[in-house]
């Protein structure tokens, strides 16, 4: 296994034109050790209650385990999540920024665990997500 040392910048360009783009994810720090991440509380990822959304906190804490995942990943595998365990702590107003921290459980070469933190700008903890993610090998060309 191989750890890809990436600046934020460079991670947050390739995820800019996906899901976690849409949700508007900003990357603070991308190590092979912990990516910290932060999630504007706008109210298209808010509920009619003007708190966040329960799935929007889910999807930044899955973005993050799996930067942190492939961070460690060797060259030209893949990840996928084949589980998560979301524990949901307190509400998370409107307007606010909420700051995700990943960090890894276990690395491994099949699988790495990652748990994330999700806390409110009082320090308060929101949610607390526990995902397994698959590392996929590339798989080899076949001759036509």
């Amino acid at each position: 296994m191989t750890t890809k040392p990436m600046s934020p910048a460079v991670v947050q360009e390739v995820i800019a034109k996906q899901f976690p783009g849409l949700l508007g994810i900003e990357l603070v720090e991308t190590t092979p050790e912990r990516v910290v991440g932060r999630l504007q509380a706008r109210p298209e990822v808010c509920t009619v209650g003007g708190i966040v959304h329960g799935g929007a906190l889910m999807g930044f804490a899955d973005t993050l385990g799996a930067v942190g995942t492939f961070l460690n990943m060797p060259p030209g595998a893949t990840t996928t999540t084949i589980e998560s365990s979301t524990k949901f702590m307190a509400a998370a107003p409107a307007g606010q920024v909420v700051t995700g921290e990943s960090v890894p459980l276990h690395r491994g070469r099949t699988t790495m665990v990652w748990q994330t933190s999700i806390r409110r700008e009082d320090g308060r903890l929101c949610a607390l997500v526990l995902q397994t993610q698959l590392v996929m090998e590339p798989k080899a060309a076949t001759a036509k």
